[in-house]
This record gives structure tokens, sequence and C-alpha cells, in this order.
């Protein structure tokens, strides 16, 4: 059982599996990218090809700029800048699979549209499985990348011990 501190400061109401629906909605916050967003991923990735970080390499080249690294790009798919980890509580045991596509290239100033959208959910004994389509679009309306996350929750969470104080 979750403290009841949690529980007072939960951010959306509890659902457990059986109330997600194929079709649901989660979008993430934008973000406009700017220099910090390229190093702070460098010193994560630990990824120093010139491409993502030189930008007189990439104007050589034929760039506007640095580009985004892909992984970069698919982080900012991450369910918990958004309210469906929240919504599942206890019941989430984890991501156990991602895919994803790079479409477009992302170059500083950039601004990306994160959004998950519920595409199966597979019950199974005692867990089930949420697919999820996870896309970012730019401020063109192109998408950029297309993916999907699949997670795996709880049956029978204890979403109502969480979910009231």
């Amino acid at each position: 059982m979750l403290p009841e501190v949690y529980t007072r400061h939960r951010l959306v109401p509890a659902k457990g599996f059986a109330d997600l629906r194929v079709g649901d909605l989660y979008p993430l916050p934008s973000r406009t990218l700017g220099d910090a967003n390229f190093v702070a991923f460098q010193a994560v990735s630990l990824d120093n090809h010139p491409i993502h970080y030189d930008g007189e390499y990439c104007r050589a080249l034929g760039f506007p700029g640095p580009l985004a690294h892909g992984l970069q790009i698919l982080c900012f798919t991450a369910a918990g800048a958004g309210t469906f980890p929240h919504e599942i509580g206890t019941a989430l045991i984890g991501m156990i699979e991602v895919r994803a596509r790079i479409l477009k290239s992302v170059f500083p100033g950039d601004t990306l549209y994160p959004l998950l959208e519920i595409t199966e959910l597979k019950p199974q004994r005692t867990t089930g499985l949420v697919t999820m389509r996870a896309s970012v679009t730019n401020q063109h309306g192109d998408t950029v990348l297309d993916g999907e996350h699949v997670y795996l929750l709880r049956l029978e969470a204890d979403a109502t011990s969480d979910a009231s104080g």
C-alpha cells in the first residue's frame, strides 16, 4: 500500500487495465530544442559524432545546424512526461518493448509535439499488455518519429488504495 501523502497528491484519478481504451490519447509536453538539449544528450549518450554537435561541420554537409540524435527524439516520448503512469499507478510493472522510426531530421529551434495513443490492449492471466503508438510531430506538422511502446501492467493492482486518501 502506498503512503497517504502519495494518494493526497495524486495528479489524476486512478485507472486500472480494464479502464483503458484503444484510442485513448496521452499528449506529452511540447519542447523547443536549444543548444542545452543537445549538450545534455551528448553528456548522457557519450555520442561525440560532429553531426550532432558541430554547427560548422553540419553546414558544410548542407544542413542548417546539428541534427538531433534519433534516441534523443525518442526520449521525448517517455510516458513519464505525461499522465499515463500516474493514472495506472501501482499497476505499472514496466516498459517491456520500444520501437521507433526516425522519419525527418530535427534541428535546434524545432518545436516537437510528442503523443502517445493506445492501439492495443491484450489481457493475459494476471497481467496485461498496453501497446501505444508513439509519434512526434514538429512545428510544421511533419511527423519526425513514429514508433511503439509496450507496457506490462498488473490486471488487479491496488488501484483503490492509491486513488483516494
